[in-house]
């Protein structure tokens, strides 16, 4: 296994209002116009996952395995080229100071690995800045 970890980001809001932002996957509709259209082809979610079809990945779905009220939400791939576990962490440092860190945990292969380190990487560091940019 292979973890990916985002660096830890600030964000002006209580850990609260993050995690019931972010715990529940069907108010990401609100940020639908912050993806990318030129990386991602369709997307749509619910309460409890999320699936986007990315080039050249294809369709990948997420879906929270695990939800510790204002401390982590965790999700595993289920349409996936490659199993893939992603858990948000926050923690509340002061009255608008929540700190949140990424890690995606991936089960690649040898010969995958080079070729994909990077883009995971990126993937996670990018995520981690989207959602500092959300407004809860």
């Amino acid at each position: 296994m292979t973890d990916f970890v985002s660096e830890q980001k600030s964000i002006p809001c209580g850990e609260e209002r993050i995690y019931n932002t972010l715990s529940d996957l069907s108010n990401l509709e609100k940020f639908r116009d912050r993806i990318p259209a030129d990386k991602i082809k369709s997307f749509t979610c619910d309460a409890d996952s999320c699936t986007v079809s990315v080039d050249p990945v294809g369709e990948v779905t997420f879906n929270v395995i695990e939800r510790e009220p204002f401390k982590t939400i965790k999700f595993i791939t289920s349409k996936s080229p490659m199993p893939l576990t992603l858990w948000i962490q926050m923690k509340q440092v002061e009255e608008n100071d929540t700190r949140i860190k990424l890690t995606a945990r991936a089960d690649l292969n040898p010969f995958l690995k080079p070729m994909l380190q990077k883009p995971l990487q990126d993937a996670v560091d990018k995520l981690a800045d989207m959602l500092t940019k959300i407004q809860y």
